[in-house]
């Protein structure tokens, strides 16, 4: 991969991460679990006093793993979920604009993941790190043979 997508991919993945992680943070420290459940229960969310704090810990640890480039494949497919979910829950009977609380960010968000579970963390990423790594014990294992 070319210098240039490295770089795009890196600077991509740590906003993306971020704003995740300020999401999930939201939902612990702004507005609280209290008011995120109370939220979800209005919106008619199944065990909104189970589905606030889980989509925190998502949202938080996602993040975290998408700016490091660790289990980005996995880590990007539950947060394209979270907010396919949120879309469908919260988002998609307001329009599209975030201002009318639509569905834009959410499918921002989205369409980040889905790019991180079609193409990968990058070359600079623990991914490939553990990539490399794995691909030398297996060359190592097969000489041995």
């Amino acid at each position: 991969m070319s210098t240039i997508k490295q770089i795009a991919t890196l600077i991509a993945r740590v906003i993306l991460g971020v704003v995740f992680i300020a999401h999930g943070w939201d939902k612990f420290a702004i507005t609280g679990l209290e008011g995120v459940t109370g939220y979800f229960d209005s919106l008619g969310i199944p065990a909104a006093g189970f589905a606030a704090p889980l989509a925190g810990v998502i949202e938080i640890v996602g993040g975290i793993l998408i700016i490091a480039g660790a289990f980005t494949r996995i880590a990007a497919a539950v947060l394209f979920v979270d907010m396919l979910l949120a879309t469908l829950f919260a988002h998609i009977s307001s329009g599209i604009f975030v201002t009318n609380n639509g569905w834009e960010l959410a499918g921002v968000l989205g369409a980040g993941a889905l790019l991180l579970i079609a193409g990968g963390a990058g070359s600079w990423s623990i991914d490939a790190i553990l990539a490399k790594r794995n691909a030398g014990a297996n060359t190592r294992a097969t000489v041995k043979a």
